[in-house]
């Protein structure tokens, strides 16, 4: 039998495996990462809770937006781009950094107006001469666009007019234009950015094409770096062109600071408080107008669209900034699961699965609070497979123990279904408690009782005649025994070993063995007249039994070889209660019992003769009484 070291050491290696067999589960799936929904989920509602999480520096919205529609209505959008160099021309009175114009210029007002065959019309001819000298700058950086095509098919490129191309500083169209795509998750909502957009384009489009994405464009214009360099510094990272990374929102929609475009057409505009202070700053001019269709999906969605302009601010002052959003480092996530499913696992171990439920919930809970805890500080930790680990670890604690505890119940009832009656062994399954079989200390009250002159019965009686009588008269004491959820130890020739509160304790453990005794008495008178009429003309000796008891404390268990075990109690109040039953004789009584049985029965106990005996073996005398009756 497996001792309590052994079953705590069993224990142990099997919440050990549940911890390994989660921890190497979630790894996997991790690492194959088919739970990405799930983490996009969680992500998207950090970005939720959190709302603002911190205040741009390094880049302002110019909206062109519903007001400065309504104050230029009699303008088309396709004929603004005088408006755009006067607005671009106060953002570089003002000092800002770089502007980008988030606007793709496919047509010219000038080819508009050759159409109309309005040339000589005084003014017109040079419409947008103003437009292109602003480009001409290099200070301004327009957008063009990827158009995706199919599998197997290139990707178009939609540049601005030819005449804006021709504009620029050398041509140069890697250095003065960045794409105005965004890089869209499965779902549809923007989470990352690219630096260097991927591209299909034929090999004809290919040439001389722009290479960086608005964003990246716009920081590192402001940073002074050269846009057609392999790799780029930036706020102390060295970010190569295949840089693909999170946005770290600076908020929901609006959280940017806009200046509407109406504002910067204004008179003195260049001395506006507002226009001045975006001295150093990045610039975006974009649409922010009913109707409009460049909105997008962020993780703020729920409330909300965002404009495009702004989620290129976002990716701005994300790379400006330096808040980088990123996964926590492998360490701090398996010390994270390790320490919270080795927690759960440790409370699971002393609780029912239903109880277990309310701990994985607050485990659920914790889980969430942690994780976004870190996403204040920019981390992101994958709630959804700590969680699935989780839930692997309650799945495996409780299936296992409950697979463990259906063999060990087997067990139990195969050891104690010879020695207790069923209802005593169901009650023993049913109980929080089960025995130790590798031995455990416990208050018990022991009972033995022999036949009286059974050698002189059964020398004048053949051998199938003593069985024959032994197994009647064992058949009827035992049914007491068992009524009062006796243990019967073992049967010891015409002896019986019973003990009354091991392996299912009961408070009344003295009580119950006095009533077997009481009980075992009154049967043994009906059985002597039956030997009487059974036996009749054999000369036998006049039947009759003799009972000792005694209460206190003895080791239980199992005991034995690895041949056979059985399950036993064991000590001094064995052997007392076995001398007690020796002095019945001397006493000339049936039963006989210590006085700390009759004080732990209480008042119920009528007892006749009363002596004190020296026992052999204990140093003190033990007071000993002769029980009459019981009093229920």
């Amino acid at each position: 039998m497996i001792s309590v070291r052994g079953q705590k050491f069993s224990r142990l290696k099997w919440l050990l495996a549940v911890l390994a067999i989660s921890f190497l589960l979630v790894e996997v799936i991790y690492r194959v990462s088919p739970l990405d929904k799930a983490e996009y989920a969680y992500s998207d509602l950090w970005h939720r809770w959190s709302g603002v999480r911190y205040a741009p520096q390094h880049t302002v919205l110019v909206a062109v937006d519903d007001a400065s529609l309504s104050q230029f209505s009699d303008y088309p959008l396709v004929f603004w781009t005088p408006l755009f160099a006067r607005a671009c021309a106060t953002l570089q009175q003002a000092g800002a950094a770089v502007i980008g114009i988030d606007f793709l210029f496919a047509i010219t007002p000038e080819k508009w107006i050759s159409r109309l065959q309005l040339k000589d019309i005084d003014g017109l001819k040079n419409y947008d001469q103003a437009f292109r000298q602003i480009l001409s700058s290099g200070r301004v950086v327009q957008v063009a666009s990827l158009v995706y095509g199919q599998t197997g098919s290139p990707d178009t490129l939609l540049l601005p007019h030819q005449d804006y191309l021709l504009s620029l500083p050398d041509f140069d169209l890697v250095s003065h234009i960045g794409y105005a795509n965004l890089k869209a998750d499965e779902d549809g909502i923007i989470r990352r950015y690219e630096i260097v957009p991927a591209s299909k384009l034929s090999p004809e489009s290919a040439e001389g094409a722009p290479r960086l994405a608005l964003g990246g464009m716009l920081a590192i214009r402001a940073l002074g770096l050269r846009a057609d360099a392999n790799e780029w510094n930036i706020s102390g990272r060295v970010i190569s062109p295949d840089h693909l990374a999170k946005i770290s929102y600076a908020g929901p929609p609006g959280t940017f600071p806009k200046i509407s475009f109406s504002r910067l057409l204004a008179e003195n505009a260049a001395h506006d408080p507002a226009v001045l202070a975006l001295r150093g700053k990045v610039v975006i001019i974009g649409g922010d107008f009913t109707g409009m269709n460049d909105i997008h999906d962020t993780p703020y969605s729920s409330s909300n669209l965002m404009t495009g302009p702004e989620i290129q601010a976002n990716i701005v002052e994300t790379l400006l900034s330096g808040k980088v959003t990123q996964s926590v480092p492998d360490w701090v996530r398996w010390s994270i699961f390790l320490l919270l499913t080795t927690l759960t696992l440790l409370l699971y171990r002393k609780l029912s699965p239903w109880t277990g439920l309310g701990v994985l919930a607050a485990a659920y809970a914790a889980a969430l609070l942690l994780a976004w805890g870190l996403f204040q500080q920019f981390l992101l930790f994958p709630t959804a497979h700590l969680q699935l680990g989780l839930l692997a670890a309650y799945t495996l604690s409780f299936g296992g123990r409950l697979t463990r505890e259906e063999r060990e119940k087997r067990f139990i009832r195969s050891v104690f279904k010879r020695y207790v009656a069923d209802n005593v062994v169901d009650t023993l399954l049913a109980s929080n408690r089960m025995p130790d079989l590798g031995g455990e200390k416990t208050m018990v009250t022991v009972l033995f009782s022999d036949i009286r002159n059974f050698t002189t019965i059964s020398e004048k009686l053949d051998a199938h005649e003593v069985v024959e009588f032994l197994n009647r008269y064992f058949e009827q004491i035992c049914t007491i025994i068992l009524a009062q959820g006796g243990t019967i130890d073992k049967f010891i020739g015409d002896a019986v070993m019973v003990q009354f509160g091991a392996p299912v304790h009961y408070p009344d453990h003295a009580a119950r063995a006095l009533r077997t005794a009481v009980g075992m008495r009154d049967t043994s008178r009906e059985f002597r007249h039956w030997m009487s009429e059974r036996f009749a003309g054999r000369d036998l000796p006049e039947f009759n039994i003799g009972i000792g008891i005694h209460t206190g404390e003895a080791i239980a268990g199992n005991v034995g070889s690895s041949f056979r075990m059985e399950y036993t109690v064991i000590g001094d109040t064995v052997n007392l209660a076995s001398r007690l039953e020796s002095a019945t004789k001397n006493m000339g009584c049936i039963i006989l019992t210590s006085s700390e049985t009759v004080k732990a029965a209480g008042s119920m106990v009528r007892t006749g003769r009363h002596d004190v005996i020296a026992v052999k073996g204990r140093e003190t005398p033990v007071e000993i009484f002769e029980v009459v009756n019981l009093e229920e």
